[in-house]
């Protein structure tokens, strides 16, 4: 597997991006009208676009991005990028994060590891996002209830979540946290537009999400 750059987009300039969550939908409609459908993917993939227009081709945000670009290899390399409507475990953006906002496991007397989760949804089909990437620092757990100041070590590279003594059986295994998204550059090629001598802007920066 080609290797990880544990380093963050310019969060600055992706707040300028648009982009979610894509799923895989295979759908065969029946004779009778009625329709077979079935997910394809067991997870979502996000994409985003930062693309970004400068006033100044001299600005340090440019060279910034070409610089940050280069140093990935276009696509070859991947990297941290902070979705800014879903980067932590609150359920609504904005809120801040607390130990009991997502439950990751169940304890079994003997299981240390736990992997962080971040949970959609809750009547119907909820869904279970595996967090890979949390954010340090800001990583929070309890137990039953009770926040645990120590005890515990969590992987920033990984999102697993190990305790020093295996929680109890039947122990209610929560966590709170921020995160960032793996991803890659979705081209090898960066189009910078100089559309004066002091305007340009590069309108196409295309990321994608990718397992690790």
């Amino acid at each position: 597997m080609t290797a990880f750059h544990e380093v963050l987009f310019p969060f600055d300039i992706a707040l300028g991006s648009r982009g979610g969550p894509e799923r895989r939908t295979d759908i065969v409609t029946l004779r009778s009208g009625y329709e077979e459908r079935n997910s394809i993917w067991a997870h979502s993939r996000r994409k985003y676009n930062a693309g970004y227009g400068l006033r100044d081709k001299d600005d340090a945000k440019f060279a910034a991005v070409v610089q940050f670009f280069e140093e990935r290899r276009g696509r070859l390399y991947g990297f941290r990028w902070r979705d800014r409507f879903d980067l932590s475990s609150a359920a609504t953006p904005g809120l801040a994060v607390t130990p009991l906002d997502q439950q990751i496991g169940t304890g079994t007397g003997a299981l240390k590891t736990f992997q962080l989760v971040k949970t959609y949804g809750a009547s119907f089909a909820p869904y279970a996002r595996p967090i890979r990437k949390p954010v340090a620092g800001t990583v929070v757990v309890a137990l039953n209830g009770v926040t645990q100041a120590s005890g515990w070590t969590v992987d920033t590279t990984t999102g697993i979540v190990t305790f020093a003594a295996a929680p109890a059986s039947g122990a209610i295994v929560k966590a709170g946290f921020q995160f960032d998204v793996p991803v890659r550059f979705d081209i090898d090629y960066l189009e910078i537009d100089y559309t004066t001598w002091k305007a340009g802007q590069i309108p196409n920066i295309p990321v994608v999400e990718i397992k690790v």
